[in-house]
């Protein structure tokens, strides 16, 4: 169980990681990017309860980082912010084993 102020601390590191990604990007952008560390961060405590961790998930923007400020035009701004991806990273193969018996349980229900 987590104490308040380490539930505290995790809530401001979450905000502060948001904060500089979504800033100067579109609306739009930044909507697509807080989804992401949401499902990002709902996997992770997925993983987590059962007994997997995935060291180097990340969520990433696979269009060019721009925004209107950078004078750009708004086509080129609207159609930077389509999607952001989780980004699951690399895993040893004894966790890819036990991430494949989970989803494997998981199938068969």
């Amino acid at each position: 169980m987590t104490s308040p102020q380490r539930a505290d601390r995790d809530e401001t590191a979450h905000e502060n990681e948001l904060r500089g990604w979504t800033e100067g990007r579109t609306p739009a952008g930044a909507v697509k990017i807080r989804e992401a560390v949401d499902a990002r961060d709902a996997l992770a405590r997925a993983l987590t309860r059962a007994g997997i961790q995935l060291p180097a998930m990340d969520v990433r923007t696979p269009w060019r980082d721009a925004s209107a400020s950078d004078g750009e035009d708004a086509p080129d701004c609207a159609r930077a912010a389509r999607y952001a991806l989780v980004h699951l990273g690399v895993c040893s193969s004894s966790v890819a084993h036990a991430l494949a018996a989970v989803i494997a349980r998981g199938a068969g229900r």
